[in-house]
């Protein structure tokens, strides 16, 4: 039985939220098997497009005959109605693009982790009053690590984890954990769409190894 502190130790021990969507069925399957190969125990899929509902279910098929400890998530929900769908479907952690109060209102009496997206003190301070523990910071690239570190004393019981704009590297890594992140959210600089068309899967179980040694090197 996952809990919203169960799910939030997966994401924070790994330190990375690989995030992608693709139209292609099969294309997703081997995405997810890549990471899995690579280390990654949490990952979040993103309801980006009419394929989304379908290619899930299949994921979380796959997820309870292959990979029983993966932890499937799904990203741009905006509507309790998406939150409904994508729970009966066996999401176990729900991330939205904004803070939407109805989202939280169903998900957290299920003690199911709701991350939403938030860009000012105002939004993370409404988060927070509904009981929301783990902030999606984004866009990350506009907000930047200096965001963090000037909110991260005004919200001592909350987790940040920045998504847009992370880089692969070292000093992009390093900069947000120095700010105080506890995770960083990682979608095409890591699963690229050229690495999705070119069906790399090589590439990407390799570059996420080498995005976990780093953060792992960071921890340290």
């Amino acid at each position: 039985m996952t809990t919203i502190q169960s799910t939030t130790d997966t994401i924070i021990s790994q330190g990375v939220l690989p995030l992608y969507y693709h139209t292609d069925e099969t294309v997703t399957l081997e995405i997810l098997r890549a990471l899995y190969r690579a280390g990654i125990r949490a990952v979040e899929y993103t309801s980006r497009g009419e394929a989304a509902l379908g290619n899930f279910i299949k994921m979380a098929e796959i997820r309870n005959t292959e990979m029983p400890e993966m932890l499937l998530g799904i990203g741009t929900i905006k509507t309790l109605g998406q939150a409904e769908e994508y729970h009966r479907a066996g999401a176990d952690f729900f991330i939205s693009p904004g803070f939407v109060p109805e989202v939280a209102g169903y998900l957290i009496p299920k003690e199911v982790l709701y991350s939403p997206g938030c860009m000012t003190p105002t939004e993370i301070i409404a988060a927070e009053k509904a009981g929301v523990t783990f902030i999606k910071l984004f866009p990350g690239n506009v907000l930047g690590a200096g965001f963090m570190s000037a909110v991260k004393d005004v919200f001592p019981n909350l987790k940040f984890m920045p998504t847009g704009g992370v880089d692969t590297t070292k000093e992009s890594i390093e900069s947000w954990f120095k700010a105080g992140v506890s995770a960083v959210g990682m979608g095409s600089k890591l699963i690229s769409k050229e690495r999705m068309q070119a069906k790399d899967y090589g590439m990407i179980e390799k570059e996420t190894r080498k995005v976990l040694e780093i953060i792992q090197e960071l921890k340290n």
